[in-house]
């Protein structure tokens, strides 16, 4: 049977070239996914400034978090606590850096310090010069002394210049006392300062980014080191030096497992989908081996050998072209700023091992079911199984839509019951692929029912040319249905996801500016010196100013059940002092309660409760003293103050007066639209990374879609040779297809509304209260006739050459 299979390929090469290609695409989208989640896995990051140091010391950036009560936890069951990731940067105290000195075989210690700095019109990072030999860097002209800086050459600066340079909230003028060559490449540019003056423009005296080891054994270096640091030393090194790339490896795997996950499933019912359409247009040559004595069992050897063989033959091209594409989504999210340049895209085997695994996976089983019913077909019985579509719903289809329906209606009733706020993605997210899935698993009658449905209006406008085609499906169901499944796939995955995000944006926009009580903002992307909150209150017009600080928190006593490893978002603003904070009053604490806190860069402190104020669902954060919380964040300075203008004080004066009380600082001053739109353009980067990424598997489906129906088409050549022969010319068959392709079309639409229904109307009742999605109707109109003109182009154009000669030449032709 296997070498029959083989000579099959041959002779039917239309058929297996739209199974190659549903394969093909599906498993270069697994394997690209693959290879996005290996790179957050591994978080590879080259080392740049610490490339001369053998060892590299740096802050912990992760901590055990428990997943339950510590209270009710027996400390022997460690599997019970998660690791979460610190968001802020964790330095280590000069201390470490003395008892490494101590070490026996250290010949050097060097501290590192890093800053965010100006330096005239370009942005910088500003270190101690002691540091550059870490690099190592090397010196034209002489070391800064204080009041003096050293720049790297990519400035285009001379010795004897002056410099004014930003940092940490502060204005001064530096004399460049030498130029600074790196040996390779970095990352933005470098501005060298005296230790002194580093280490009061830093925000951080006393303390050390990372710190870099020569000499000495890597054991004894961790031994001194103990639980204050984390030791590390070749390519790891680079993730102490970009302490940034760790969240964003791990928002790499989720964003990669979400889409691979998704890509995976839409590949099983694209290929079986394909596969049991070309089997289905086989039948009278599968009938007629069972006639000819060819038993059950060698039937499904053949279909399976077929099957697999253009399996492997597209999964061979796949995994070779995945990491292709796998590297240009990398570049594209590196672009976008949604993970850092820094990180380094690795694809080795695994994910085409995963890939090629899946793909044929679905192969195998996708070839079961075609095989199945067709191997199950008595002898006698078959010419006459072959002329006519019998019995289609098996007890498989029928126990995955009832699990599929089932599961979908649970997620929903979560989504509305428990759920709050933008969080409910989480669930109404995948409901779409269960209701899609379900109704997949009974197209052939819900087809047949959508067009009996739409019996009237399709007679009525298109006359006999409709009963045509309106038979064609009924009888066709099987065959419909492969082309609607597809789109239907299409228009609910795209519909769903992309109003679920505009949706998600715009409850995230409205909170903000309601919540929004402020007229204008004074910001330093390096941090606000404190001073300046004083000469901002002391501006006619202002009613009142606060530093505007953001976080995140981790609340360890009493436990939390509702936080999970990103921990709480936090604010910081002037109006608390002390260790106080406010609470959102879901969290159910009470006015005097003691919370124990780790802030954002791991630092323990407890807080008194002094208030607990009703949020906006989904939007809590915990707020606190901007003193408090923004030393210990990277910046070490609040970046923004809050504005607000006195009575009959209208924007543009509150504006025009602080760009005048804070002239010569390293300020900007925007007004409320400013705020507003900043805010915007920050849930505009979410957006771009599920638009990319459902892009890509809607890319897919429309590829299948076209698949399906130019293969469903193009066999049916003899059929509409018999239709011009009974008295039809070319274009009343032209225009009985295009019906055809119209009825899929509109069927496909309204089966995938509903699906995409299932997801957007629970999301929605949460978050906005309303059953309709926000954001622009022309959303819908487009994913619609994006439906409608692939299934007419992909049936009309492969009909009208099928039509192309003679009609009684076309009925002499096999099917």
């Amino acid at each position: 049977m296997i070498k029959l299979a083989l000579r099959t390929l041959r002779l039917r090469k239309g058929g297996f070239l739209a199974t190659f290609v549903a394969v093909f695409f599906g498993a270069l989208v697994v394997s690209a996914c693959g290879g996005l989640m290996e790179t957050g896995i591994r978080s590879e990051t080259p080392v740049q400034r610490l490339a001369a140091a053998p060892i590299v010391v740096g802050g912990p950036q992760t901590f055990e978090l428990p997943r339950e009560d510590p209270a009710t936890l027996d400390p022997e069951d460690k599997h019970k606590s998660e690791t979460a990731t610190l968001p802020e940067r964790v330095r280590l105290d000069a201390a470490v850096a003395d008892r490494l000195r101590a070490v026996s075989g250290v010949t050097n210690v060097v501290g590192e310090v890093s800053f965010p700095a100006r330096a005239g019109a370009a942005s910088v990072l500003g270190h101690a010069w002691d540091s550059a030999v870490l690099t190592p860097y090397t010196l034209k002209g002489d070391a800064p002394k204080p009041g003096e800086v050293v720049v790297d050459a990519g400035l285009g600066l001379a010795v004897g210049d002056t410099l004014p340079v930003a940092a940490h909230g502060t204005v001064g003028q530096y004399r460049v006392s030498g130029i600074a060559e790196a040996p390779q490449a970095m990352r933005g540019s470098a501005v060298f300062f005296a230790p002194s003056d580093a280490g009061k423009l830093s925000g951080h005296p006393g303390r050390f980014d990372a710190i870099g080891v020569f000499g000495g054994d890597v054991a004894a270096v961790s031994a001194a080191v103990g639980n204050a640091g984390v030791v590390t030393t070749g390519v790891d090194r680079g993730a102490l030096e970009f302490p940034e790339t760790g969240k964003s490896g791990e928002n790499l795997i989720v964003l990669s497992a979400v889409s691979g996950g998704l890509s995976a499933l839409v590949m099983v019912f694209v290929v079986a989908g394909t596969l049991t359409l070309s089997t289905q247009q086989r039948q009278r040559e599968l009938a007629l081996l069972r006639a000819v004595g060819t038993t059950p069992r060698q039937l499904r050897r053949m279909v399976l050998g077929e099957a697999v063989v253009v399996g492997l033959l597209a999964v061979g091209v796949a995994v070779v072209l995945g990491p292709v594409l796998g590297h240009w989504l990398f570049g594209q999210l590196t672009d976008h700023q949604v993970v850092p340049d820094v990180l380094q895209f690795e694809q080795g085997w695994v994910p085409a091992t995963v890939a090629a695994g899946a793909s044929l996976l679905a192969v195998v089983a996708a070839s079961f079911v075609a095989g199945r019913r067709a191997s199950r077909v008595r002898p006698t019985e078959a010419l006459a199984e072959a002329a006519v579509e019998r019995r289609w719903l098996t007890p498989i289809r029928l126990i995955t839509a009832i699990l599929c329906f089932g599961g979908g209606t649970a997620l929903a009733i979560v989504t509305v019951a428990v759920m709050t706020g933008p969080v409910a993605a989480s669930t109404a997210g995948p409901a779409v692929m269960l209701w899609a899935f379900g109704l997949a698993a009974i197209s052939p009658g819900v087809t047949k029912l959508m067009a009996t449905l739409l019996r009237w209006p399709v007679e009525a406008l298109t006359g006999v040319n409709g009963r045509v085609a309106l038979r064609n499906t009924r009888v066709g169901a099987v065959r419909a249905a492969g082309a609607v499944t597809p789109i239907m796939l299409a228009v609910g995955i795209a519909t769903a996801n992309i109003y679920l995000q505009t949706t998600q944006e715009a409850a995230a926009n409205q909170a903000f500016t309601e919540d929004l009580r402020a007229d204008a903002v004074v910001g330093a992307p390096g941090g606000l010196d404190p001073a300046v909150l004083d000469r901002v209150r002391a501006v006619p017009g202002v009613a009142g100013a606060s530093e505007y600080v953001t976080s995140t928190v981790f609340v360890e006593k009493p436990f939390d059940s509702g936080q999970n490893d990103d921990g709480r978002p936090a604010l910081g603003v002037s109006e608390l002092t002390g260790n106080a904070v406010e609470v959102p009053a879901t969290l159910g604490h009470h006015v005097g309660d003691t919370l124990s806190l780790r802030l954002g860069d791991g630092t323990p402190v407890d807080v008194r409760v002094t208030a607990v104020v009703d949020q906006r669902p989904g939007f809590e954060r915990l707020v606190l003293p901007a003193g408090l919380l923004a030393p210990h964040t990277t910046l070490g300075l609040a970046p923004q103050l809050m504005v607000r203008a006195a009575p009959g004080v209208d924007a543009a004066t509150l504006t025009a007066r602080l760009r005048e009380a804070t002239t010569g600082l390293p300020v900007f001053v925007g007004d409320r639209e400013t705020l507003i739109a900043a805010h915007a353009k920050g849930n505009e980067v979410g957006a771009w990374v599920n638009y990319l990424l459902v892009g890509m598997i809607l890319a897919y489906t429309v590829i299948s879609v076209v698949n399906t129906l130019v293969m469903a088409t193009a066999r049916r050549r003899r059929e509409f040779g018999m239709q011009r022969l009974s008295g039809f010319t070319r274009g009343q068959v032209l225009r009985m297809a295009g019906v055809e392709g119209g009825l899929i079309a509109t069927i496909a639409v309204l089966l995938g509304t509903l699906v995409a229904a299932g997801a957007i109307v629970p999301f929605c009742l949460v978050v906005t209260g309303s059953l309709l999605p926000s954001g622009p109707v022309a959303i819908y109109l487009v994913v619609l006739a994006v439906a409608v003109v692939l299934a007419l182009v992909a049936i009309l154009v492969p009909a009208w050459a099928a039509t192309r000669g003679r009609a009684v030449d076309a009925t002499s032709i096999g099917e």
